[in-house]
């Protein structure tokens, strides 16, 4: 074995006790108030833990069986860690390391921690994923996916359903120094937009779970948004979290728990919510060309 492909993810928590330093983690050592370490605690127990890491080694799994080399996991901010992963690889003769993030804009920030992980290990060569909000695998698993969703409408009102595209948020200042996260997530949703569009539907962006600690974030936010659909006469909608390509605390709790009340309150009366890609197959072709390409 030579050749391996390391996915790299957010990363997320196991046990419920362990929020305290996944967040400290997250803010980079800066003290979370007591009632943001609630609220985020009240919010894993109300989903029953977060799904991530499962999906992402079912994502691994199958990407491993289409290439038929190793597929390991890593998470950004939480265990395993890039440094034990690649070093584990190390050891049973890995000398030439894909780096893939399982996030399709902002990849460097995923691929630094890879890199650093390498450097420990002279003669390894890690070779990195551009960008890959544009891969056509990846805008086609999408529009699976909200098809899906449109089609939980009546046959006679579906081709008027909008569909909202959204993502999570960030600071505006990181925006502002120059990170190409919004142009890169806009690029992809257009791609989406476009596809839905030509049948009717119309598209917009929203960017969701801002953080709890105050601040401007990226925008529009859900409310500002349902808020002006409602004031459009639209009244039904699907939510397509394009953002994320596994189901995690922001789909399942912000969406399928938030979302509705939010929605509810501005005069949306009805979301039906697109699946996350987890495993879907044409997801997993999207993966295997950004990685034979790297071969």
């Amino acid at each position: 074995m030579t050749t391996a492909v390391l996915l790299t993810c957010h990363g997320t928590i196991d046990r419920v006790e362990d929020i305290p330093a996944f967040l400290n983690n997250i803010r980079r050592g800066r003290p979370t108030p007591g009632h943001i370490v609630d609220e985020v605690q009240r919010r894993f127990q109300r989903i029953g833990g977060s799904p991530l890491m499962r999906i992402t080694a079912e994502q691994a799994a199958a990407l491993e069986a289409r290439l038929g080399i190793p597929v390991r996991i890593a998470g950004r901010l939480w265990g395993p860690y890039p440094k034990d992963v690649v070093a584990e690889l190390v050891a049973a003769g890995v000398t030439t390391l894909v780096s893939l993030p399982l996030a399709p804009q902002s990849v460097e920030i995923y691929h630094a921690g890879v890199r650093e992980a390498a450097a420990a290990h002279p003669g390894v060569e890690v070779r990195c994923a551009p960008a890959w909000g544009l891969e056509p695998a990846l805008i086609d698993a999408f529009v699976e996916s909200i098809d899906e969703a449109l089609a939980r409408y009546p046959e006679a009102t579906r081709a008027s359903i909008p569909v909202l595209l959204t993502a999570h948020s960030l600071p505006q200042r990181i925006i502002d120094m120059g990170d190409a996260y919004e142009r890169e997530f806009r690029a992809m949703a257009s791609a989406v937009a476009a596809r839905v569009q030509e049948r009717g539907n119309p598209a917009r962006i929203a960017f969701q779970s801002q953080g709890m600690d105050g601040g401007v974030w990226l925008g529009p936010d859900l409310p500002t948004t349902f808020a002006t659909l409602a004031a459009e006469g639209k009244t039904e909608v699907v939510i397509a979290p394009i953002g994320f390509v596994a189901e995690h605390v922001e789909t399942l709790y912000d969406l399928d728990v938030e979302a509705p009340g939010l929605a509810e309150k501005a005069g949306v009366h009805r979301i039906e919510r697109a699946a996350a890609m987890n495993a879907r197959p044409r997801f997993v072709d999207a993966l295997e060309a950004v990685v034979r390409r790297l071969l």
